[in-house]
């Protein structure tokens, strides 16, 4: 009967973790890190400021729970629906258009979280700004690891500037999301869906893979 009982305030517990984190998203692709607070949590979501202390116990542990849950929810969106796709040239457009719908659908209510917070805490130092910066290195790794697939498929040419073409499509992903967040201008995401088509499409060694227009 104690087994259950544990058991029953485990399940509890992870439920409520879950709320909590998926508001603290939110709330940070909006406000920033900065912006959470276990209070503000409490009265927000009608819970008790001392159950959210036990389940994070710091605003900096709040923080950091709260930058792996939005890596969670970026996987799930943007990487999850490429991973059993042959590499090639299809693979990294459809992992682009990925991340443009991410970014256009408002999986975060702020747009892509990660470039809100990274802009946040670029000039900062400590636990939580090296959670962001290592999350954005494993998505510039990504790219660049994909474009290196496609190349070794044959299907990129062997004189690709792989390190400058991940460079150049990372940002074009991100000035689309700074356009529509911050401009509230939703044609960067067609704009740069047409810059990244035109700059693989002009590395392909069989372009006609890829689409010949957005």
């Amino acid at each position: 009967m104690a087994d259950v009982r544990t058991d029953g305030r485990i399940e509890r517990g992870d439920r409520t973790r879950r709320l909590i984190l998926r508001r603290t998203v939110d709330i940070a692709s909006v406000e920033g890190l900065e912006g959470l607070s276990l209070g503000r949590l409490a009265t927000e979501l009608g819970l008790s400021k001392s159950g959210v202390f036990a389940l994070f116990g710091s605003k900096e542990d709040l923080q950091l729970a709260t930058v792996r849950a939005a890596g969670r929810i970026f996987l799930d969106h943007v990487v999850v629906p490429v991973a059993e796709l042959a590499p090639g040239t299809d693979r990294v457009w459809r992992l682009c258009t990925g991340w443009l719908a991410y970014s256009r659908d408002r999986v975060f209510r702020g747009g892509c979280f990660f470039a809100f917070v990274s802009a946040e805490y670029a000039s900062r130092e400590g636990r939580v700004r090296d959670a962001v910066a290592a999350a954005r290195a494993e998505w510039h790794s990504f790219l660049e690891r994909t474009l290196s697939e496609a190349r070794q498929a044959g299907e990129l040419s062997r004189d690709a500037d792989v390190p400058q073409l991940a460079f150049e499509i990372a940002a074009l992903l991100e000035a689309a999301n700074t356009a529509s967040v911050l401009d509230g201008d939703p044609s960067g995401y067609g704009k740069a869906a047409s810059g990244i088509l035109s700059r693989l499409r002009a590395s392909a060694t069989a372009a006609a893979r890829l689409p010949s227009e957005v």
